[in-house]
């Protein structure tokens, strides 16, 4: 049996749909178990269905984060999902939550990490005025985007960018770089090498390339 993905969202689901992408088929790594929202209108749960896959939602509301925290544990467990993805899920999840998936919690964030945690990455990085910047994807641990880095990939700031432009560029870089990280996790192909995450033995960087939109 395929190892089994949980894929939590709060939004539209554009990573969501990267991997739905790179796990459909008879021949991919690893099958999307479930999506999670903890917002009942967020688009990824449309494209969730549209996929085959269960979407569930979860409301956050008026419980504690640990409440709310076990209710996600339930649900993924009962889809006998192994690994869990962030795909722009908008909470910070609890001990008790990790303590369930030790290891085996991934998040892409749209920066290079350290620089520019948090929310709105994008336009941190606009407004600092960063030549380089780009997308990470790190293991998710009790802090805000403080998990040991898996992949990075570098994107270009363009004299002549606006903000929209810079942001589409990142995103072109996380669908590409989470599908892959995804891929190497739930194979079994990520190591700690001298305190730093290797795939395949190596550490791993892309560069965005002037062919891609």
């Amino acid at each position: 049996m395929k190892p089994c993905i949980g894929v939590l969202i709060s939004g539209s689901g554009t990573n969501l749909a990267a991997l739905i992408d790179a796990f459909s088929g008879d021949d991919a790594k690893a099958a999307i178990g479930v999506v999670i929202s903890n917002r009942a209108d967020a688009y990824g749960l449309q494209r969730a269905v549209a996929a085959g896959i269960p979407a569930v939602h979860i409301s956050n509301a008026k419980k504690s984060r640990v409440d709310f925290d076990r209710e996600l544990i339930a649900t993924l467990q009962a889809h006998g999902v192994e690994w869990v993805a962030l795909a722009g899920f908008m909470r910070i999840l609890s001990p008790v939550f990790l303590e369930a998936f030790t290891g085996r919690v991934i998040n892409i964030h749209p920066s290079l990490l350290p620089s520019f945690p948090g929310l709105d990455a994008q336009e941190q990085a606009f407004k600092a005025g960063v030549k380089i910047t780009g997308a990470t994807v790190h293991f998710v641990d009790a802090g805000l985007d403080t998990g040991r880095i898996i992949a990075q990939g570098a994107v270009p700031r363009f004299e002549a960018d606006t903000i929209e432009a810079l942001r589409a560029r990142i995103l072109a870089m996380e669908h590409e770089l989470f599908p892959m990280v995804m891929a190497a996790a739930v194979s079994g192909r990520l190591s700690v090498e001298a305190g730093c995450v290797a795939i395949d033995g190596a550490a791993q960087a892309l560069a965005w390339q002037p062919d891609k939109p």
